[in-house]
């Protein structure tokens, strides 16, 4: 094929980006098997706290974070593609608050089918990423496939003191959000055709951005817990963490950042299949304030690819903070709080 532009990467999927993960609900039926690596003393954070990385300890100063990551289609543009694989991988090692700091490429593509050019531009997207991150790649692996599918696997180093895992919020804390969500609901609009170029390149942005900058802003403050915000939405990946933590979790819907025409083109019926799973998943464990209707709510557990990162403050540092990731361009917000009681719950305010 000549003309890589007609090519609509999203038609050749029936899901993109982390929506086409498998649901919570049927992840821990699958999962329940496993038995956590208990035993091995290095082994600093496994399966069993539902974390973004692993982390295995070398000596007394070092551990490795390792996270792998990919998925289908989540925009047209096969750079635009790469870059936000790229992004939305790497990710998970700053989450943990480590450095990334090798790579390796996991492609599926139909490679009879489809132009190797547009492989070329997924790989040199996801390498324009790499390279701003301070990643090297090291390799990767291919397969042929029907459909196209791209991600990392990607490992980092951070030192043994210094983890942050999704379980050590503490009552009090504030909650930041360092972009704002409806990602899922963007970009079903894209595979229908609902939305203009202008709001492509606007959710493009927001998935194609590292959490490099606001993950080492962090480094300055006393941040309690952390995570990044992908396929299980705002509030699946806030239950595990006010899960892991034994905490109650609070969040007030008006300060959570929306991107434009969200709720509209929700209300139009460009919910995916994964948000929906998302709130069947959660809707034991979350109580909402009776003025957000089922919109709202799929909202909050919308389907993120590339999302931002949440992280549980000091409350003496969460202004500071978000001052200085508004500085840096970041678009941060409080969005919540920490509680003692209830523990593994989350309570939604107007």
């Amino acid at each position: 094929m000549n003309n890589n532009e007609s090519i609509k990467l999203t038609a050749l999927s029936s899901k993109g980006g982390c929506g086409c993960k498998i649901g919570p609900a049927d992840l821990r039926q699958v999962l329940q098997s496993l038995s956590p690596a208990t035993d091995n003393p290095n082994l600093l954070v496994g399966l069993d706290t539902s974390d973004d990385a692993g982390v295995y300890k070398l000596n007394d100063d070092t551990a490795i974070v390792q996270t792998l990551d990919f998925f289908t289609p989540i925009v047209d543009d096969p750079y635009s593609f790469g870059q936000i694989a790229a992004a939305n991988a790497i990710s998970d090692v700053y989450a943990m608050g480590g450095k990334p700091i090798t790579a390796l490429n996991i492609v599926a593509f139909p490679i009879a089918d489809l132009d190797k050019q547009i492989l070329s531009r997924i790989l040199e997207g996801a390498d324009s990423k790499l390279k701003e991150a301070g990643v090297a790649l090291v390799g990767g692996h291919s397969i042929d496939d029907k459909e196209p599918k791209f991600g990392l696997s990607v490992t980092g180093t951070i030192h043994p003191d210094k983890i942050r895992t999704n379980s050590g919020a503490q009552p009090g804390d504030v909650l930041i959000l360092t972009k704002p969500i409806g990602v899922g609901i963007l970009t079903t609009s894209i595979k229908r055709g609902l939305v203009n170029e202008a709001e492509i390149e606007r959710v493009t942005q927001v998935m194609a951005t590292l959490n490099k900058t606001a993950a080492e802003t962090m480094d300055n403050y006393e941040v309690h817990a952390c995570t990044d915000v992908t396929g299980f939405g705002l509030l699946g990946h806030a239950s595990e963490m006010a899960k892991g933590s034994n905490a109650e979790i609070r969040i007030s819907n008006q300060q959570v950042p929306v991107l434009p025409r969200v709720k509209e083109l929700a209300e139009n019926g460009a919910v995916p299949g994964g948000t929906k799973n998302n709130f069947n998943y959660l809707k034991e464990d979350v109580t909402f304030a009776e003025p957000l209707n089922q919109i709202d709510q799929w909202i909050l557990c919308d389907a993120v690819t590339s999302g931002g990162l949440l992280a549980a403050v000091k409350q003496a540092d969460a202004e500071k903070l978000l001052a200085d990731l508004r500085d840096k361009n970041i678009e941060a917000a409080i969005i919540g709080s920490v509680a003692d009681g209830n523990n593994g719950h989350i309570t939604v305010e107007e």
